[in-house]
C-alpha cells in the first residue's frame, strides 16, 4: 500500500494500523430489535438458529466516551480511521463471502485488517479509499470473510443537496420480489441504536440541513443493505446465501417511500433500492450455494 505524498496521501504516507481481533457472543436479543424492527412476524432468529446474512453488524459494537464523539457524532478516534484533517466518512460498499452460517448465541472471535488504502480525485475534491477484511471465526473455524469499502475525504460540503422531499410518492415495480418500506425519524432512531451509530445525519434534522446540506435526515447506509437483503430472506427462506456483494450510489432520506425490488435466475440473485425519484440508491447481488 503506498500513497504519493501529495494531498490526503500526504497524511497517511507513514499510516499502517495492524490487524486487530475483537470477541463477542451473538445475543438473540440483537436479532429480535431488528426483526421487530423490520415488522417481521414470529418466528425470528433464536438461539442456535443461523445468522442472517450480514445481521452481525448487530455485534462487535464501539461505545467511545462522549467526550471522543466528534461534532458530528462520529467517533473521533478510531483504529480504521485514517488521520486526516476535518474527516467526513462515507460507507461505499462492500463484499462477504459466507462459507458457513454464523450461529446466534456463540461465542465469535473476529479479525480485521486494513486491505487497501488508495487516493483517487472525484467530482468533489480528493477522496480516500480504506478497505477493511474482516474474518468471523467460531469454534477455530472462519465461518465469514467481509470487505468493508469506506471513503473519506477532507471538509464537509453542506449545500450541494437540492432534492426536495415528496413523502407521498409511491416507486412501483413488476419485478417478483418487493419490500416496501417508509423510514420515519423513530425507525431511524432505533436503527441507530441498534448499531451504536451516533453521525448526527440520521437524528438530528437542523445538523443534517444546515451543516451537511441534505433535505432531511438521511436513511443509514447499512439499513439500506439490510433491507435489500430481506428480499432474498423473504422469497428464498430455504436458500442459503454463500456471497453477497452491494454498493451505495445515492442517499435516500427519512419520510420518503422505499422500495427494495429483485428477483432469483438461477443461483444468483439482484436486488435493488428505488424511490420515485432514483431507481437505485443502492444495489446488491446475491449467489446461492
Amino acid at each position: 500500500m503506498h500513497i504519493a505524498q501529495s494531498g490526503l496521501g500526504s497524511y497517511v504516507e507513514s499510516w499502517s494500523p495492524p490487524a486487530i481481533e475483537a470477541h463477542d457472543v451473538l445475543s438473540p436479543a440483537p436479532t429480535a430489535a431488528l426483526s421487530a424492527l423490520f415488522d417481521q412476524p414470529e418466528p425470528v432468529p433464536a438461539l442456535g438458529d443461523n445468522l442472517p446474512p450480514l445481521w452481525h453488524w448487530l455485534y462487535f459494537l464501539q461505545w467511545p466516551t462522549q467526550q471522543g464523539l466528534g461534532n458530528d457524532g462520529h467517533p473521533g478516534q478510531g483504529h480504521f480511521l485514517p488521520p486526516i484533517p476535518d474527516r467526513q466518512r462515507m460507507f461505499a460498499g462492500g463484499r462477504c463471502k459466507i462459507i458457513e452460517p454464523l450461529r446466534i448465541g456463540e461465542r465469535t472471535r473476529r479479525i480485521s485488517s486494513m486491505s487497501t488504502l488508495t487516493s483517487k480525485r472525484g467530482t468533489t475534491g480528493e477522496l480516500l479509499f480504506v478497505t477493511v477484511r474482516s474474518e468471523y471465526v467460531q469454534h477455530d473455524h472462519t465461518r465469514l470473510i467481509e470487505e468493508q469499502d469506506i471513503v473519506y475525504r477532507s471538509g464537509r460540503s453542506a449545500g450541494q443537496h437540492t432534492t426536495d422531499l415528496d413523502t407521498s410518492a409511491t416507486p412501483h415495480s413488476d419485478v417478483p420480489w418487493q419490500f416496501p418500506l417508509q423510514p420515519d425519524p423513530t425507525l431511524l432512531f432505533r436503527f441507530s441504536a441498534l448499531t451504536a451509530n451516533a453521525h448526527r445525519i440520521h437524528y438530528d434534522a437542523p445538523y443534517a440541513k444546515g451543516e451537511e446540506g441534505y433535505p432531511g435526515l438521511v436513511v443509514h447506509g447499512p439499513l439500506l443493505v439490510l433491507t435489500m437483503l430481506e428480499l432474498a430472506r423473504r422469497n428464498a427462506p430455504d436458500r442459503a446465501v454463500s456471497s453477497l456483494s452491494y454498493r451505495l450510489r445515492r442517499p435516500a432520506f427519512a419520510g420518503e417511500q422505499l422500495l427494495a425490488t429483485g428477483g432469483s435466475t438461477g443461483r444468483s440473485a439482484t436486488l435493488q433500492i428505488a424511490t420515485h425519484r432514483e431507481p437505485r440508491h443502492a444495489t446488491a447481488e446475491v449467489t446461492f450455494a
